[in-house]
């Protein structure tokens, strides 16, 4: 928080998260790292979408990503978890397809999670 943060900005902003459902904010950041890794796997729409490419940093998101919703599922309900299950799954096979050096089967990103994604 920077030292120009007002208190009455940080009440304000308290009472905000206070009215999202837990459900929210875990669709949220599981967007967000989906989104993330989408990029880092080249998949986005740039047209230098190959210069984004950082399979590296795309492992750790998919990991990031496969923990969560593997975590929460149970809590969010089935139309959630099996929407947020779908886009990980994507974001896993695309990640197999862009890899020059294939992992072996239940040791690709999020595997340890989601199970092995062939």
């Amino acid at each position: 928080m920077s030292s120009s943060t007002e208190p009455g900005d940080v009440a304000s902003a308290t009472r905000d998260i206070a009215d999202v459902a837990a459900v929210e904010v875990i669709t949220t950041a599981s967007v967000h790292l989906m989104s993330a890794a989408a990029v880092k796997c080249g998949l986005s729409d740039d047209p230098h979408a190959d210069d984004q490419l950082d399979l590296d940093e795309a492992r750790k998101l998919i990991t990031a990503l496969a923990a969560l919703v593997t975590a929460s599922a149970p809590d969010i309900g089935n139309q959630h978890a099996r929407s947020l299950r779908d886009g990980l799954r994507s974001l896993q096979l695309a990640f197999r397809e862009k890899s020059v050096v294939p992992d072996a089967p239940g040791e690709g990103p999020g595997e340890k999670y989601t199970g092995s994604v062939v």
